[in-house]
């Protein structure tokens, strides 16, 4: 799914806005890897960021687009599908329920709730497909990190 490119280039703006306030250089490199992610839908991962960004610049290496990602993590300009830096976490509890991740240290923690049980999906999830089940990710920071900060 393709992005307007007028949204692709208000985001490529932003981009140079808050690597400037940030200090750091608007490289090209640091351009194609973001403009790769913002230029489609599909929430791609780092190896099809890579694959895309080397149609354009033959010299990027994976590092590069790892590293960078996690810098446009850190800066705020894009998110994670999953938990932090951290691996793939594993679930087996298949009771409806829902969890809480606290976005410092990764404690992945279910929730129950019977409101969020309850949400009705959009007509626009139509479009895409059928929902079967839905799952709410809170984001934040745990009861220890939010200690460890004050």
């Amino acid at each position: 799914m393709k992005i307007d490119p007028q949204k692709v280039e208000i985001r490529l703006e932003y981009l140079k806005s808050v690597c400037r306030q940030a200090k750091l250089r608007v490289t090209q490199q640091r351009m194609e890897i973001f403009r790769e992610v913002a230029m489609t839908g599909d929430h791609p991962n780092a190896e099809q960021v890579f694959q895309g960004v080397k149609q354009r610049v033959a010299t990027i290496s994976l590092d590069t687009v790892y590293r960078t990602l996690w810098m446009l993590v850190d800066l705020g300009l894009i998110t994670t599908m999953t938990p932090g830096r951290r691996r793939t976490r594993f679930d087996a509890n298949l009771e409806q329920h829902h969890h809480f991740v606290c976005v410092k240290c990764g404690l992945t923690r279910d929730f129950y709730n019977e409101d969020f049980d309850m949400l009705e999906t959009p007509e626009s999830i139509n479009a895409i497909g059928t929902a079967r089940q839905t799952h709410v990710e809170v984001h934040g920071l745990c009861l220890e990190c939010q200690q460890n900060n004050k």
